[in-house]
């Protein structure tokens, strides 16, 4: 496979991780975070300075997304008792005090950012990644996690009537999405070799829950259809003719405009794909809401 093709794909198995996250916080349980870049950045920072510093590659990712993970329970547990709105806006405001940290840190090399990174990641390595990440979140659904989680999402107080302690799952959800950020950020820091504070702005957040969005909220297979059709879909216009590259851009936005316009609860959402399993481990599927309902009722 030539390096352009290989590129493209390590770039869609990142955003498909990004996406995966935070359809698990947004998704899942309901809450709107505009700040998932800013755990993408601190799972790339941290595992780039400790690859830097000589330790191992898979050591320096698991750190990443440990600490990342547990930036994400810092934040979650005095903000996820807000909804809505203002969860969105104290998410904004997190990320935008991280990206401040590590424009005036010296160890985080400020506005020039770290540059000479070791190159790790490659193609095999992202996709068994997002391949065994994936499969833990697709299993997750038919859990008993992921079913409390879909309750809190759909209806918090009725959940909450029945007894369970929407916080917990919420803070739980915002951690693991926040630890798949960190995993995405890592192997990103170690393909491209340089990271800097604006590889990781609320443009880059806005940009995942695009790919969350499009491709169905909730459904696990969403972050996957809407990683691929933004990760692909400017490439494949570049490659169209000279005047549709020259305003790519233009007809990427278009598109989306018109695919949200005409699916506007996702390409999967709604009376989209659904895909189940059984206890026997077969697979079914419906493409009807009210059969997905009642079978994932039984």
């Amino acid at each position: 496979m030539s390096g352009y093709y290989s590129q493209i794909i390590i770039i869609t198995g990142i955003n498909i991780l990004l996406a995966m996250g935070l359809n698990l916080i947004t998704g899942y349980t309901g809450q709107l975070s505009l700040g998932h870049a800013t755990f993408m950045g601190i799972g790339a920072y941290t595992s780039s300075l400790l690859t830097k510093a000589g330790l191992p590659f898979y050591i320096s990712l698991l750190a990443g997304v440990l600490i990342a993970s547990l930036f994400g329970l810092a934040i979650g547990m005095p903000t996820l008792r807000l909804r809505g709105d203002y969860l969105a806006i104290a998410t904004l405001g997190f990320g935008e005090i991280v990206r401040t940290f590590l424009n005036n840190l010296s160890i985080t090399g400020g506005p020039n950012g770290i540059r000479a990174i070791p190159l790790k990641t490659d193609l095999t390595t992202v996709i068994i990644l997002t391949a065994v990440c994936f499969y833990l979140l697709y299993r997750l659904q038919s859990s008993r996690l992921g079913k409390v989680m879909r309750a809190i999402g759909q209806d918090e107080i009725a959940s909450e009537a029945t007894g369970v302690n929407s916080s917990y799952y919420k803070i739980m959800a915002f951690v693991i999405g926040a630890g798949l950020a960190g995993m995405a950020g890592g192997l990103y820091a170690h393909y491209f070799r340089y990271i800097n504070p604006a590889n990781f702005t609320f443009n880059k957040s806005i940009e995942i829950l695009c790919m969350v969005v499009l491709g169905g909220l909730g459904n696990p297979f969403g972050p996957v259809v809407g990683g691929v059709i933004i990760s692909i879909l400017p490439e494949a216009l570049r490659n169209i003719s000279p005047v549709v590259s020259q305003y790519r851009m233009v007809l990427y936005g278009v598109i989306l405009i018109v695919m949200m316009i005409i699916r506007p609860q996702g390409i999967l959402g709604g009376n989209g794909l659904f895909i189940n399993a059984n206890r026997k481990g077969n697979f079914k599927i419906f493409r009807s809401v009210k059969g997905a309902v009642k079978n994932a009722d039984s």
